[in-house]
């Protein structure tokens, strides 16, 4: 399938020890760093278009800055990033690491070795770009406890609502990007936070001077920050913020659409947005890593103390089906199983493609995120055959040539093979149109001789379908070259036909190869119409509030045919000239997915069922656009 650029990713790691304790015990005074770059780099795949880190020295003695930050643009952000921040540690240490000994003054005073770390990394999912816009996000202040660093996995879908209410109260924010936003909101009711305790240090206990600072600071409350700032929130999102003092949140959205997990010893305390990474970097088990559940709030005080706080009510759990068949990590365990029975359960549809004729069907997968869902379709299909083994066995028990027979039931397999290989990327330095269209046909090699040419089934099963162009300019044609009587395309996600407005890179409606399905086949049946009746009713929802549900228009046009039908119709768009075999699509049924991904029900994609009000309006936004631009109506 063609990448989609989608969520980020977050780490955060607070150390409940003293420096010494891990220079000590683990033999560095990195310790914390260094986990934080393998938290980042084992989910690299979660961001590429940049990275950032920040750390917080709460040890820093006053004139001493508290608050660092690095970030860097593009794919090797990571390494950029960490490159820095290790030079400047061995330009403080004469080139060198601090050493065991070094390590309580490398606390006080060696730039990014702190007591808490928060890394990023972004895929951007607007167009927004440069560094400016890369997390973490800084606010700073004289006063520890005021100054603020944030990042997210987030998208919003009301940051205009947003914007207006901090304006409303005095604000000028710098830009309209939503975290640039969230870092002026929040940081708003935290400067309210330290001004509500500063009055009851200096007014009620009578306290001077640091004893202030220090009560503040033991005293901070993010809870009550997140309780005035988090429910205007509308989207899908995980939080996360640290102050200059040491204190810390993650917060993760009322329907549980993005991810977060979370690990706490006494030793240290690590969030990030998969369950596997935690596990492989902390070499913990399972079991050790919890899941931080819709609308709660991991804070931290500035004794690395953890508590966690149901922030917002819970909504329906919306928890993202398409973080399961494609983004995250396939070695989490749950994944795994989901993937596979995600194939296993595209068996029966298959059969019908091929009409039952497993002899002479060959069974694939494209490379390489779609390889676990392959395993458990095989699993699938080596079931259909071992019934049918079985009442072959049953007909002829007694014959005399039995014996012989028996031998070819036993014989008959599963023709699986790896028929597409992925041999170079082409996609980042080609440019030029005819030039790209040539060199995209290489992108993937074929293993000739597997295939009987004008005989066999090639099945090929992918993750997903999402534009069909990398289908029909790469993919097929290279297929074709085998010679397959069929070719089947295989998806183990249903078809998706909506954008994405909670972190996922999708936001045009033209770009999916079921919307253009579906347009074609209005066009077809002389029901274009529907488009102006559709296009008329989404102009008047737009004057429904924004924190109201609004109909999805685009459902209604859907709604005129059968799955099969748009399946049908996809195949035929991706069909380029000169294709000789036979081309249909097998999609994932939206309850077959629910029946293999049952705790993480979100299949707005699928749908059009948007989880919060402001995915339903963005949406019909999305269908006026399309409109609009379409036949340059306004």
């Amino acid at each position: 399938m063609e990448p989609l650029k989608h969520e980020c990713g977050i780490a955060l790691i607070r150390l409940r020890k003293p420096l010494e304790y891990y220079a000590e015990h683990y033999g560095t005074t990195l310790y914390g760093l260094n986990k934080l770059y393998l938290l980042m780099e084992k989910q690299h795949n979660r961001g590429q278009d940049g990275a950032g880190l920040a750390v917080v020295k709460t040890q820093a003695p006053p004139g001493d800055e508290y608050i660092y930050r690095e970030r860097a643009l593009g794919s090797n952000a990571i390494t950029e990033i960490f490159k820095t921040v290790h030079e400047t540690i061995a330009m403080a240490h004469d080139g060198t690491t601090p050493t065991v000994e070094q390590a309580t003054q490398a606390e006080r005073y060696t730039p990014f070795l702190g007591d808490c770390y928060m890394g990023h990394l972004r895929y951007s999912t607007t167009d927004l770009a440069g560094l400016t816009f890369v997390h973490p996000m800084i606010r700073r202040s004289n006063w520890r406890a005021k100054s603020l660093a944030v990042c997210g996995n987030f998208n919003l879908t009301n940051v205009s609502g947003i914007f207006d209410e901090i304006t409303a109260i005095g604000q000028h924010p710098r830009t309209s990007s939503d975290t640039h936003i969230i870092l002026d909101q929040v940081g708003h009711r935290l400067d309210r936070e330290v001004e509500r305790l500063y009055k009851i240090a200096h007014e009620e206990q009578g306290l001077e001077g640091m004893d202030i600072t220090h009560f503040i600071e033991d005293n901070l409350d993010l809870t009550n920050v997140l309780h005035r700032t988090s429910p205007i929130w509308d989207g899908g999102f995980v939080m996360c913020g640290m102050t200059g003092s040491g204190d810390s949140f993650v917060l993760r959205d009322r329907n549980g659409i993005r991810p977060a997990f979370y690990y706490i010893d006494d030793e240290i305390i690590v969030v990030a947005s998969e369950r596997p990474v935690i596990q492989t970097v902390m070499n913990v088990t399972y079991d050790k890593v919890l899941e931080l559940n819709p609308g709660e709030a991991l804070t931290i005080d500035n004794k690395a103390n953890p508590s966690i706080t149901q922030i917002l009510e819970p909504g329906e759990l919306k928890a993202c089906s398409f973080e399961r068949i494609y983004f995250s990590r396939g070695s989490d365990r749950d994944i795994y199983r989901e993937r596979k029975m995600l194939g296993q359960l595209l068996t029966p549809a298959i059969l019908r493609e091929i009409d039952g004729d497993l002899t002479h069907s060959v069974f694939s997968f494209i490379p390489n995120t779609a390889e676990v869902a392959y395993f458990g379709m095989l699993e699938g299909l080596n079931l259909e055959l071992n019934k049918r083994k079985a009442e072959q066995i049953e007909q002829v028990l007694g014959t005399p040539d039995f014996d012989a027979q028996l031998k070819h039931i036993l014989s008959q397999r599963i023709r699986s093979e790896k028929v597409a290989i992925k041999d170079i990327k082409l996609r980042t330095f080609i440019s030029e149109g005819n030039t790209r269209n040539d060199l995209a046909t290489h992108v993937y090699d074929v293993t000739y001789g597997s295939i009987e040419r004008g005989v066999d089934n090639l099945v090929v099963i992918d993750d997903s379908i999402v534009r069909g162009t990398t289908i029909r300019q790469s993919i097929l044609t290279i297929l074709d070259r085998l010679g397959p009587r069929k070719i089947v395309f295989v998806s183990s996600a249903p078809q998706i036909r909506y954008p994405d407005y909670y972190g996922i890179d999708m936001r045009h409606v033209d770009e999916f190869i079921a919307f253009r399905a579906m347009i074609a086949l209005l066009q077809e049946r002389g029901q274009q119409r529907m488009l102006d009746e559709a296009y008329r009713e989404a102009i008047a929802l737009r004057e429904r509030p924004l924190t109201e549900y609004v109909p999805n228009v685009i459902k209604t046009l859907y709604a005129s045919f059968t799955e099969e039908e748009i399946s049908a119709k996809i195949a035929e768009l991706v069909k380029s000239d000169g294709i000789k075999a036979e081309v249909s699509i097998v999609y994932q049924t939206v309850e077959t997915l629910h029946e293999a991904i049952p705790h993480h029900p979100g299949d707005w994609y699928f749908t059009g069922d948007y989880p919060t009000p402001g995915g339903s309006h963005l949406v019909n936004d999305a269908f006026i656009a399309y409109y609009e631009q379409q036949y340059n109506r306004k």
